[in-house]
This record gives C-alpha cells, sequence and structure tokens, in this order.
C-alpha cells in the first residue's frame, strides 16, 4: 500500500515538473499553466520549510 501512495506522488511530481517545462516553452494550456503555477510554490514553500533558522544566526556566543 505504501508503495502504491508514493509512486503516485512520484507520478503527480513528474507531471508537475513536465508541466512546468511545459509553460516555459509558452505555448501550454491554461490548466497546464495552473499546474506550473502550484508546482513551482510547492517548491518555494518546501524551500522555505527546510531552511534551518538557527544556521542564520551567528554562532559566536556559546
Amino acid at each position: 500500500m505504501l508503495v502504491l501512495v508514493l509512486s503516485v506522488v512520484v507520478l503527480l511530481l513528474a507531471g508537475g515538473c513536465v508541466c512546468v517545462f511545459w509553460a516555459a516553452r509558452g505555448d501550454a494550456p491554461r490548466w497546464a499553466r495552473g499546474v506550473a503555477r502550484a508546482t513551482l510554490l510547492g517548491s518555494d514553500l518546501a524551500r522555505s520549510a527546510n531552511r534551518n533558522p538557527r544556521a542564520q544566526q551567528s554562532s559566536g556566543d556559546d
């Protein structure tokens, strides 16, 4: 069951990447541009959640 869920997630991510590439070419339909926008927003959210706020502080106070 877990393999099935992970396979679906990987297929959705691959489809999002294809839509981003298609939209970047400029000839994508409206629904593909929407999927591309959602994919890019999700990647930005994942990137900002992955940042460590402690890594930006100076560690000279130890």
